[in-house]
C-alpha cells in the first residue's frame, strides 16, 4: 500500500517504493504478574493476572535500493485476567483483558487504540477454540488517529485450532468481523505448522492471510499474503 490514509491524517504518500516481498516476525511473551487465586464461585476455581506483550515487524529485507526499512513495527502490551474453570473438556478458562495496540509513529503514519476484551476458551481433545469481543476504549477527536479502526480491524473474533496428539502438525484459523451487516469489513488468517528437523524445536509454518488489518499502517487496506517460515512455540 502506497497510499496509507486515515480519517485523521488524510493520504501519506510513501517516499519509497515498496517490495511485495518482506520478512515478517513475530515475538509473544506472557508472565504471571499475580499467583493464583482458589475460589469456587460460579464454576470459577481459579483467578490469575498475567503481563503480556507481543511485537510484530514487516521488515523489507530485500529493498536494499531503499536500505532495507522496516515498513511497520507493531506493539502490543496487554493485562489479562485469568478465570479458570478447571474443566477437563468444555469451558477452560474466560479471560478480561485491557489491550494497547499502537505502531510507535508520531506522524501522519501514526496507528493506536486501546480496547477492553472479554473472551472465552473451549477445549475438546485435539480441538480448541477462542471467541473475543471487545470494546475500544474512546478518545478525542484530536488525539484519535483511526477514529475507523473498529469498522475494519473489526468487534470481534474467533481462533479454531486443531493440534493431534502425536503433534505431527497443528492447523489454525482466525476470523475477525466489524459485526457490520452494511459495510461488512473482515479478517481471515490460516496457519499450518509442523516439526521440522532443527532439534524438534523448530516448526515450518505456513501462513494465508486476507482481509483488513494485517498490519496498523494499513487497517483500512484490504490486502492478501502468503508467507513460509518458522515458528518455535505454539500460536
Amino acid at each position: 500500500n502506497m497510499l496509507p490514509y486515515s480519517p485523521s491524517h488524510g493520504a501519506v504518500a510513501l517516499p519509497v517504493e515498496l517490495d511485495l516481498t518482506e520478512i515478517k516476525f513475530q515475538f509473544s511473551q506472557k508472565a504471571r504478574v499475580l499467583n493464583s487465586i482458589n475460589t469456587n464461585f460460579l464454576g470459577i476455581t481459579s483467578f490469575r493476572l498475567w503481563g503480556a506483550y507481543t511485537q510484530q515487524s514487516s521488515w523489507q529485507a530485500f529493498n536494499h535500493g531503499n536500505s532495507s526499512p522496516f515498513r511497520e513495527t507493531i506493539y502490543e502490551p496487554e493485562l489479562i485476567l485469568t478465570m479458570s474453570t478447571n474443566n477437563r473438556y468444555g469451558l477452560k478458562l474466560i479471560n478480561l483483558g485491557y489491550a494497547h495496540q499502537s505502531n510507535g509513529r508520531n506522524t501522519e503514519l501514526s496507528r493506536s487504540w486501546n480496547r477492553i476484551y472479554l473472551q472465552g476458551g473451549w477445549e475438546s481433545g485435539t480441538l480448541s477454540a477462542l471467541v473475543r469481543g471487545w470494546w475500544r476504549i474512546p478518545e478525542t477527536a484530536d488525539q484519535d488517529d483511526n477514529p475507523d479502526m473498529e469498522d475494519y480491524t473489526g468487534r470481534g473474533e474467533v481462533t479454531l485450532r486443531w493440534a493431534p496428539l502425536d503433534g505431527s502438525q497443528t492447523v489454525g484459523l482466525t476470523l475477525r468481523n466489524n459485526l457490520s451487516p452494511e459495510q461488512n469489513h473482515g479478517f481471515m488468517q490460516l496457519d499450518w505448522a509442523t516439526p521440522v528437523k532443527l532439534n524438534q524445536s523448530a516448526k515450518l509454518h505456513i501462513q494465508l492471510t486476507s482481509g483488513y488489518g494485517e498490519t496498523l499502517v494499513d487497517y483500512n487496506f484490504r490486502q492478501t499474503t502468503l508467507g513460509i517460515g518458522v515458528s518455535f512455540r505454539d500460536w
